[in-house]
Formats: C-alpha cells, structure tokens, sequence
C-alpha cells in the first residue's frame, strides 16, 4: 500500500473512531438518563444506526474540512500551484489550520507548512 493511501485510510479510520466516541458518550447519557434500556445497545437495528452514524460523521467532517480549505484559500492562508501536482503551500497560522490539513489529509494532498 502507498503510504499516501495508508494516510487517507488513516484519517477517514480516525474521524470514524471520534464519530463512535461521540455515539459512545450518547449512549451512555441514555443510559445513565433512562434506566432499563440497555436491551436496545444489542439489536441489529441499533448496530446497524451505529454504522450509519459514522458514515455520516464521516461525511460531515469531510464537509467541513473542504469549507474550511477553501476558505483558507480564499482568504490566502493556502496556495495551490498552477499544477495539481505540487504541494499546498499552508500557512501555519491559519485560523482553521487542523480542518485544512484534515482535509488535505482526507484527499491524499500532500502539502508543506510555511511561515507567511
């Protein structure tokens, strides 16, 4: 495997295992709120939303980190050469600087952290 695709296949691995905490956390609270109900957490209806919510918590982040780098395009906090080939030049003190480099990281760009 390359290791561009083991950064990827890393970066989608690690948003889908926040997204589970989160769902975690979630379940806790109900169960810590509404007694009893632990009989829902093994349904295959239950595991299977637990899928989907992390699809979607995936998709979400994507979301975001692609607004947050194309703002920070916008306002010049990164630069793409004329090729798509290049690095991303990325300032390293852009505002939204973990979104754009998780975004960066999402799609395989490689990029380089400079000081503006």
């Amino acid at each position: 495997m390359k290791p561009v695709t083991a950064d990827m296949v890393r970066a989608h691995l690690m948003v889908a295992s926040l997204t589970a905490v989160a769902a975690d956390l979630l379940a806790c609270v109900t169960v810590f709120v509404e007694p009893g109900v632990e009989h829902l957490f093994v349904s295959a209806a239950f595991r299977l939303s637990c899928i989907a919510l992390m699809a979607g918590g995936v998709v979400v982040a994507r979301q975001f980190a692609q607004a947050a780098f194309r703002a920070a395009v916008e306002d010049r906090y990164a630069s793409v050469g004329s090729l798509c080939t290049g690095p991303v030049n990325l300032a390293s003190d852009c505002p939204r600087l973990w979104l754009v480099v998780l975004h960066l990281r999402l799609t395989g760009k490689p990029f380089v952290l400079s000081e503006r």
